[in-house]
Order: structure tokens, then C-alpha cells, then sequence
């Protein structure tokens, strides 16, 4: 987190200081998706409590809106059932039997929804800089796991996802 010399409240003080969350690594589609994925979100650490509350911020920055996450149960088997926020409550869902594996899931209720390719904090440096900007490809269409593939063996291309 980085500080400040500005309190939250306006003008500095000598001794205060505030903290502001970092912004999310996020990479989204422009205008509309037309594959699997609307991006990808990079994550700082495994711990939903401190990475969901500046993601959804991010994507929705109107508390009144109600969000409910859905995250691969696999990645987060002990994921808690709800997340709070400044000034909302995230309600967290394991994803059903079937699901894409690799994916959360931001649904916005009838506002719609905001599917992501998760790409963890243990990735290697240059897995997790290739799955950001294919994720965000509107004309990419590969799945989370089948992009997770390409990029470890080094075919993940820039573009459309296919080989370089």
C-alpha cells in the first residue's frame, strides 16, 4: 500500500498518513466480449478478503449495486461466504460442477456480469504477463484452462491466443 500526506477527510497533516488499496491488475475486453472471457484480474495473493473488495470496486463502483462472486472451488476450497467492503457486503459462491476452472465471476444481478481468467500470484512473471492481454482479446477463443496451457509452454501469442 502506498501512503499518503493527505488524510482521507482533505487537507494534510504533519503526522497523518493514509493507505489506499492498490489498483487491481485488471485487463478487460473493450466494448463487448465475444469470447469465453471479459479479461483477466492478476492477483496479489490468494486471500479472497483482500483481493475482491478493490476488483469489485473496480467493475462496480456503486455500493447500492449488489454483487455476488463466483470462484473456482478448487483454487479456493476454504473461500468465505461473504467478503466485506467499504460500504458493501460481497456475497462469494463456490462455482458448480462443470465450471470453467481458472474463472471468477462477478455478477452484477440485471446489470450483467463480468467473467475473468484469475491468474495467481505464483505464476511465473512471464505466464502471468501473457494471460492478462490474451484474456482481454475480444476475438479470443480460448478457454482459462486451454490459455493456461499455451502460455506455460511458451505458445501463448499476443493476439488471439493461438501459437506466436
Amino acid at each position: 500500500m502506498e501512503p499518503s500526506s493527505t488524510p482521507a477527510g482533505g487537507a494534510p497533516a504533519a503526522d497523518a498518513h493514509t493507505y489506499r488499496m492498490p489498483l487491481p491488475r485488471l485487463a478487460l475486453t473493450p466494448d463487448v466480449s465475444h469470447g469465453p472471457l471479459d479479461g483477466a484480474r492478476w492477483l496479489r495473493c490468494a486471500a479472497l478478503e483482500l483481493e475482491l473488495p478493490s476488483l469489485v470496486g473496480s467493475l462496480e463502483p456503486d455500493p447500492d449495486t449488489t454483487v455476488r462472486v463466483t470462484v473456482d472451488p478448487v483454487e479456493w476450497p476454504d473461500a468465505p461466504h461473504t467478503v466485506m467492503s467499504p460500504g458493501r457486503e460481497i456475497a462469494v459462491e463456490p462455482a458448480g460442477p462443470g465450471s470453467a476452472a481458472h474463472v471468477i465471476t462477478l455478477d452484477r444481478g440485471t446489470v450483467g456480469r463480468w467473467v475473468l481468467r484469475v491468474v495467481t500470484a505464483e505464476e511465473p512473471a512471464g505466464t502471468a504477463a501473457r494471460l492478462p492481454a490474451a484474456a482481454a482479446d475480444p476475438e479470443n477463443p480460448l478457454t482459462a484452462a486451454r490459455m493456461l496451457t499455451l502460455a506455460e509452454t511458451g505458445l501463448l501469442g499476443s493476439t488471439t491466443g493461438e501459437t506466436p
